[in-house]
């Protein structure tokens, strides 16, 4: 059985829409909400990027039934480990246990905006690796004092933390990333359908049985197919990188100039586009194919979300749903 999500695109939207959009993806029949947490857009045409974490303070508040994700927030640079854990429990609390705090190594484009570099893989996958310790102990309960090579940590405490442990997801794209994080986390999270990757995850989390797992997949639906392909360009050109090129980025700038030469044609090969809810149930296949027992769509375009929910509430989840199931 594979869950349909949603995603909360920080880029593309301003925070008062994210919350109105999760309110209709929860009436629309989504039963899980991802949302980005970026300091800048991929783009300058997404044209937005609001603080992620009172946004969704706001989305827990302003819905009922509908799961909530970070994909993903960073805790090796702009923030803290210890901040993450205090804003990843407040969340939980106020979303009464319907977070999952999604985790990732970051990018350049968010992290460099504090000044102190971007450090090559090696040395982030190893702050990483003493977030994730530094958030568990935290979530643990108690005070905790650590010194590690990059973070320190001086008797600090979550003095409200929620009844049921909030979840931790780690992003991962190889047997690196899986070997730092697994071990310290209960969620995959990945984008791209590697069926390598879950079996590998399940050898080494600390979930008990088979983990879950959840990825994304950009789609842009319009009726007018030419001018889904337009905005996909415009918007998600980005995406044809692959994210060992978008990690290094440091800004829009930068990803204008590396994706001069992108084409519609070449965004459309990846990503479906227009109205052809076929063309998105196969796009799917892959992640549940890989084991993926969660695939979150994403709608390019801030302000086309309307009609995207309404396709999905009568058309796009129902054939999903019909063809691999939902719980």
């Amino acid at each position: 059985m594979t869950s349909f999500g949603y995603t909360l695109m920080c880029e593309q939207s301003d925070p008062l829409s994210l919350v109105r959009d999760a309110v209709a993806a929860e009436e629309a029949g989504f039963g899980l909400a991802v949302m980005s947490d970026h300091f800048n857009p991929w783009l300058d045409e997404q044209g937005h990027s609001p603080n992620a974490w009172p946004t969704l303070g706001a989305v827990a508040q302003a819905t009922s039934r509908l799961e909530l994700m970070t994909f993903v927030t960073a805790p090796i640079a702009r923030y803290h480990p210890a901040v993450i854990a205090q804003q990843a429990a407040t969340v939980g609390l106020l979303s009464e246990g319907r977070f999952t705090l999604g985790l990732g190594a970051g990018e350049n484009l968010n992290e460099h905006v504090i000044g102190e570099g971007w450090p090559p893989a090696n040395v982030r996958h190893e702050r990483f690796s003493e977030a994730l310790d530094i958030i568990n102990a935290l979530f643990d309960g108690g005070y905790v004092n650590y010194v590690g090579d990059h973070y320190r940590v001086d008797s600090a405490k979550l003095w409200d933390l929620p009844e049921t442990r909030v979840p931790i997801g780690v992003a991962v794209s190889g047997q690196q990333s899986i070997e730092v994080s697994a071990p310290r986390a209960d969620v995959m999270i990945a984008v791209e359908p590697d069926p390598e990757l879950g079996p590998a995850f399940d050898a080494a989390t600390r979930a008990t049985g088979p983990a879950r797992k959840v990825g994304q997949l950009p789609i842009c639906w319009d009726d007018d197919r030419d001018a889904a392909v337009t905005r996909a360009h415009q918007q998600f050109r980005w995406f044809a990188g692959g994210w060992k090129v978008n990690a290094e980025l440091p800004g829009p700038a930068g990803f204008a100039g590396a994706t001069q030469f992108v084409r519609p044609d070449d965004v459309a090969e990846q990503i479906p586009c227009g109205s052809d809810v076929a063309a998105i149930v196969e796009a799917v296949r892959p992640f549940v194919d890989a084991g993926f027992t969660d695939v979150a769509l994403i709608q390019i375009g801030g302000d086309h979300q309307a009609p995207f929910l309404d396709a999905a509430s009568s058309k796009i989840l129902p054939a999903l749903r019909s063809e691999f199931g939902d719980q």
